[in-house]
């Protein structure tokens, strides 16, 4: 999968990991002529983006918008929103970082978490590959 990412947040982030963790996700779907584009920004950019977007005035870890053919689509990070997320979740912000990523995926994929139900399933999907990837790659 050819990875485009644009960190225009002033967070540094380990890029070569995320994009081995992209690869690890293309591989497992099937998605190695896909193209995605990720961009990081903080959270006045994801707020601005939501309202024009989904006409919702705050911040939010992800939005996903879907491509065409090749394209696999756009993933909006807000890593202001990630930072918060791993600190209320006792977890890494890098491995946070991952899993919104990969939860952004899923939906481009065209998994959905509208329903409570979707959302367990989406959050356990995304805690098991995530698992594998560390399990296989990070050492």
């Amino acid at each position: 999968m050819e990875v485009n990412i644009n960190n225009v947040s002033e967070s540094l982030i380990n890029e070569e990991e995320l994009e081995d963790f992209l690869q690890f996700i293309s591989g497992k779907y099937e998605l190695k002529n896909k193209e995605i584009s990720i961009a990081i920004v903080d959270d006045k950019e994801i707020r601005k983006i939501n309202k024009e977007y989904r006409k919702k005035d705050s911040v939010t870890d992800v939005l996903s918008f879907e491509g065409e053919d090749d394209f696999l689509g756009e993933l909006i990070v807000d890593f202001d929103q990630i930072k918060r997320q791993a600190k209320y979740y006792s977890d890494d912000t890098h491995d946070e970082l991952l899993f919104i990523i990969l939860h952004g995926v899923l939906h481009l994929l065209g998994d959905s978490d509208e329903t409570e139900e979707e959302r367990v399933a989406m959050i356990e999907k995304g805690i098991k590959i995530l698992n594998e990837f560390k399990n296989k790659y990070v050492k």
